[in-house]
């Protein structure tokens, strides 16, 4: 954007903070790993310097106002009526998930996923001692759809379905029928589900995430929610699940319990609650920023690297891109452009082998940086191409 109100340009260096995008390895421009390049809001920002402004860091209780500020966030954005009763705390979605697959499954036990999808819920399920079941998404034309005859067969033989909402890597907002036709399915096969929706603010501009529970009547159901990627905190370590069935999240609370994840950050509450309550004007420009720069991509593929095609989205600031025609397999590419160019993509196998002709790369950066990724991979592909021509 030309003209915005927030900082959404300048180019923060990142190196020796122990950050895991800029620090872990070393490459020139990481585009992997989900957190933004981006200053958090200053609301976020001012508030988290008042808190560490008092000399004392110790144990933290979780007050009334967190569980308000996510309440009121979904009830006027997304028209999703949640309750503290209903609500836990966690210090992240994947241990949250993590607690979810040893309490409410068995180890052997069958839980589906709809690749390509995160790849840590593969890691997940399978470091649990259960069964990892793929129900293949559809791709066709440059879009991606759920076969639902497929999940309707594999759902007669599995214990649990972790859902992703809107859909990592592909960018996919679900709509209100998939969701419904899933929990239908779900309930046919009597299918705990736990959905995803980490990303759900991060949206095109214009249009919004349906969130299960708005969808489906299923009772069945654990949703789990963050602020970490929307405003770029995850570094805080803090999330929640919601569910209306009561049975099923004593059992959760209990696990958790047990799994030490439902402690408190010193700063997670201020974080979030400066979030949802002050920072809603930052995030819907991020959101058009977000969205000019998948512009920006999709314009220099198709006019400076058409070998290579952006698949369209709705959603998350992870695009995907399609490289299959340059039948080369996603771990031999992404390993060749990070030694040949410092770029460091995501290499689309680790989401499922059904993605092993695509990469996914973080645009979630100043445009600067992002011209700069888009120059690399281009050189990248080129000098690829030369090496497989022999020249």
């Amino acid at each position: 954007m030309k003209n915005t109100k927030y900082d959404f340009k300048s180019i923060i260096d990142r190196h020796d903070t122990n950050c895991l995008k800029w620090d872990l390895f070393d490459d020139d421009v990481p585009m992997w790993v989900a957190d933004m390049d981006f200053k958090v809001a200053p609301a976020i920002e001012k508030a988290i310097q008042k808190r560490a402004s008092h000399p004392i860091y110790g144990y933290t209780l979780i007050p009334d106002e967190l569980f308000e500020a996510y309440i009121n966030w979904w009830d006027s954005r997304y028209n999703f009526k949640m309750s503290k009763e209903n609500m836990a705390y966690s210090i992240g979605v994947m241990p949250s998930i993590s607690s979810m697959i040893r309490c409410l499954t068995d180890e052997g036990d069958n839980i589906l996923i709809q690749s390509p999808v995160y790849h840590v819920f593969f890691y997940f399920i399978q470091d649990n001692n259960r069964n990892v079941i793929e129900n293949e998404l559809i791709y066709e034309n440059g879009q991606y759809s759920i076969d639902f005859e497929d999940l309707d067969e594999k759902l007669s033989d599995v214990e649990m379905m972790i859902l992703c909402n809107p859909q990592n890597p592909v960018g996919k907002i679900w709509s209100s029928e998939d969701l419904k036709h899933i929990g239908e399915l779900c309930r046919k096969h009597d299918v705990v589900l736990i959905s995803d929706e980490i990303h759900c603010d991060l949206t095109n501009p214009g249009l919004k995430y349906n969130p299960f529970e708005t969808s489906s009547d299923y009772d069945k159901v654990i949703t789990c929610l963050s602020p970490s990627k929307s405003f770029n905190i995850a570094g805080f370590q803090s999330s929640i699940v919601h569910s209306k069935n009561g049975e099923l999240l004593e059992k959760i609370k209990t696990q958790m319990q047990l799994d030490n994840s439902s402690a408190c950050n010193v700063f997670a509450t201020t974080a979030v609650i400066a979030a949802y309550e002050e920072s809603e004007e930052w995030l819907d420009e991020l959101r058009k920023v977000l969205y000019e720069n998948r512009q920006t991509v999709k314009r220099y593929l198709a006019e400076e690297l058409p070998v290579v095609k952006l698949v369209e989205g709705d959603a998350t600031y992870l695009l995907w891109l399609d490289c299959s025609a340059l039948n080369v397999h996603s771990k031999i590419l992404g390993e060749f452009l990070r030694s040949n160019q410092g770029l460091f993509l995501s290499p689309g196998h680790e989401f499922g082998e059904c993605g092993k002709d695509f990469l996914r790369m973080n645009v979630a950066c100043p445009e600067e940086l992002l011209m700069d990724g888009l120059r690399r991979l281009k050189a990248g592909i080129i000098a690829l191409k030369n090496i497989s021509n022999g020249l």
